[in-house]
């Protein structure tokens, strides 16, 4: 099973067309949030239907900067991640969409307490299985996935939290474009891949008895 995740879309889809390599022989892409700019459900659309026309399976999260109506615009398209968890190919994946409480009043913001929520409902239809492979718009607090330019920590505590009871094997995030890199919370790697039009993605491969992500760049 291969997975391909990208994130913090904002609407610029032109690196599909530089991976056709890498999706050659993907099984999921799985977007991780911030498919547009402060749009709604048509913008969303345009980014779907590319990812789409790369490779039709796909997964998505709306992000902090996806207004309310992009999450029930994914439960229509069949590709809705926030809240809900379905084992692929082996791996169990589930997760949660917008972000943590910022100062910028953002669309899309959720208490931590409504992160860990959202985490716990999405992990309980997959409980008993592994490996697990946790999708969260917001990097956990206080790793180098979660660190504003001045380096203070910005993360979720809610996603922290969660990652230190359950040990998914692998946490991927974004949200913070200064922050793209891979770190650890004890047995869980964590990966940010920094914005799409970066360049930045994520590799995750494995099945049933494994899993194995790295941070790959275009």
């Amino acid at each position: 099973m291969k997975i391909v995740s990208f994130g913090d879309v904002h609407m610029a889809t032109g690196n599909l067309a530089r991976m056709g390599e890498v999706l050659r022989d993907t099984d999921l892409v799985i977007v991780s949030g911030d498919l547009t700019n402060f749009g709604g459900a048509e913008d969303a659309r345009l980014v779907i239907d590319a990812v789409r026309a790369a490779c039709p399976s796909v997964l998505a999260l709306s992000g902090n900067l996806d207004q309310r109506e992009v999450m029930p615009f994914l439960e229509e398209q069949g590709v809705a991640l926030h809240g809900k968890g379905m084992v692929i190919g082996g791996i169990a994946i589930f997760g949660c969409g917008g972000s943590n409480i910022t100062p910028f009043k953002t669309p899309t913001e959720l208490s931590e307490d409504e992160i860990y929520q959202t985490l716990r409902a999405g992990y309980e239809p997959v409980r008993d299985h592994r490996p697990l492979l946790m999708i969260c718009h917001t990097p956990p607090y206080e790793t180098r996935c979660d660190r504003i330019l001045s380096g203070r920590p910005v993360g979720s505590t809610g996603a922290r939290r969660f990652i230190e009871e359950v040990a998914p094997e692998v946490c991927i995030s974004g949200h913070i474009h200064e922050s793209a890199g891979v770190d650890r919370i004890g047995a869980t790697t964590v990966l940010n891949a920094g914005p799409f039009k970066d360049g930045g993605y994520i590799v995750v491969e494995g099945g049933p008895e494994r899993l194995a992500a790295r941070l790959e760049h275009l």
